[in-house]
């Protein structure tokens, strides 16, 4: 599927921050496209965490992910942090 829309980041952010970010948000995209390995994506949280340390700017960048894209990084951290599976699948 051709995506149409830009991934949300903070200007502000240093471009290995930026990437960590951009990193997870492709996590997401795959956890719904393809199933994704649990290990891996909690790696990305991880370290997109270390930039966005706030559960309240967690929430704001995945609500504006989700609108967007129509993906929810909170089921899919979620569902890595509940489930005992390899892989994720959305």
């Amino acid at each position: 599927m051709e995506k149409s829309y830009s991934y949300p980041i903070d200007l502000d952010w240093t471009q290995d921050e930026m990437i960590q970010v951009i990193d997870l948000w492709r996590m997401v995209e795959l956890a719904y496209e393809k199933g994704v390995s649990r290990e891996d994506f909690l790696k990305k949280y991880k370290a997109f965490k270390k930039v966005v340390p706030a559960i309240g700017e967690e929430k704001k960048w995945g609500r504006e992910f989700e609108h967007i894209s129509g993906y929810s990084l909170y089921k899919v951290v979620k569902e890595a942090k509940e489930s005992n599976r390899k892989i994720i699948k959305l």
